[in-house]
């Protein structure tokens, strides 16, 4: 049991590397701003009918092609 108990504290003692945390910040940034630009040009969920789109977030319409074939 002191053996684990040890290596267990060996273990959490050690620095967490910087670049680890850097890619979780960036990787729940870029979910955060994705899932958001997903939501405001979804239909709205009831109760979410008129919410106001943020200026931040881009207007993603579909493009209606004119010669549809």
């Amino acid at each position: 049991m002191s053996d684990s108990h040890s290596l267990l504290l060996a273990v959490a003692g050690q620095p967490f590397p910087l670049y680890f945390t850097l890619v979780y910040v960036v990787g729940f940034v870029a979910a955060v701003s994705i899932g958001l630009i997903a939501f405001f040009n979804s239909k709205r969920p009831s109760g979410w009918e008129d919410a106001k789109r943020p200026d931040l977030i881009p207007d993603l319409q579909k493009k209606e092609s004119e010669d549809e074939s």
